[in-house]
């Protein structure tokens, strides 16, 4: 389970590279990194496989992102989630988020190892303020149930 300490300095960061958004515009990426950019974050969007998405550049990997990014979203399958976790590390960033799904026990292995902040197994909507809508209620029960990190 991630710590509140380890959410609060992910959220914290204003740079944000998001590696999962998707060219047909589908994917839950694609809606984190809208709503991110409404809440007042600096998105970079990974994609190898294109150089644009919805007007926004699209950088093939975490290294080939000019100026500062403090922290990486991952919104990808569990299988590709190790690899990314790498390119982190090599890109020099500390701060990830493994979005709700895309975490796996060697990616969070991974981090531990290489003094990587990560959190896993959380939704970035139920934490990047304001929390707003359903994030907003689902944030609510699960404060009620004792399920957000400590």
């Amino acid at each position: 389970m991630a710590s509140m300490a380890s959410v609060e300095n992910f959220v914290s960061k204003k740079n944000i590279a998001i590696v999962g958004v998707s060219r047909a515009g589908k994917k839950f990426g694609n809606a984190i990194n809208k709503e991110l950019k409404k809440k007042g974050y600096n998105t970079y969007i990974v994609n190898p496989h294109a150089d644009n998405i919805d007007g926004q550049k699209s950088y093939s990997k975490l290294t080939s992102i000019p100026g500062e990014v403090e922290s990486v979203l991952i919104s990808v399958p569990p299988a590709e989630t190790l690899n990314v976790v790498k390119d982190t590390k090599e890109a020099g960033i500390k701060n990830v988020w493994m979005q709700q799904g895309a975490q796996s026990d060697e990616a969070i292995q991974f981090c531990e190892e290489n003094k990587i902040d990560y959190v896993a197994k959380e939704c970035i909507l139920m934490f990047a303020e304001p929390v707003e809508g359903g994030h907003k209620f689902h944030r609510w029960i699960w404060k009620l149930f004792g399920k957000l990190p400590k």
